[in-house]
């Protein structure tokens, strides 16, 4: 299952008691940030969260997988995400609570 935008809008709207409209908003306005921060090439660090960092991908060869023809990729740029130590710790801990109910 994938959660959108608009269910993460929607929660914060009730948890807060705020219109969906301004959390939107809000929403997007962080997004954006985030966007444009990572294309000065700075690093986004978020405690608790983790950090968004742009890469430089050195160009390589690679394989096409249809045809098995050798092509080159040139370097690009991507984005990372390292996540913080909390959010590791959590997600840790809910996969294990839900690994559990299964057996």
């Amino acid at each position: 299952m994938s959660i959108t935008k608009k269910d993460i809008v929607h929660t914060i709207s009730e948890e807060v008691d705020v219109p969906q409209q301004k959390v939107k908003e809000i929403v997007q306005k962080t997004f954006d940030a985030i966007i444009e921060i990572l294309g000065t090439d700075e690093k986004i660090e978020l405690r608790n969260f983790g950090v968004f960092k742009v890469k430089t991908r050195a160009a390589r060869p690679a394989r096409n997988p249809k045809t098995g023809e050798e092509v080159w990729l040139d370097e690009r740029n991507v984005i990372t995400f390292k996540p913080g130590k909390k959010m590791i710790e959590l997600i840790q801990k809910k996969r294990k609570k839900k690994n559990s109910k299964k057996k």
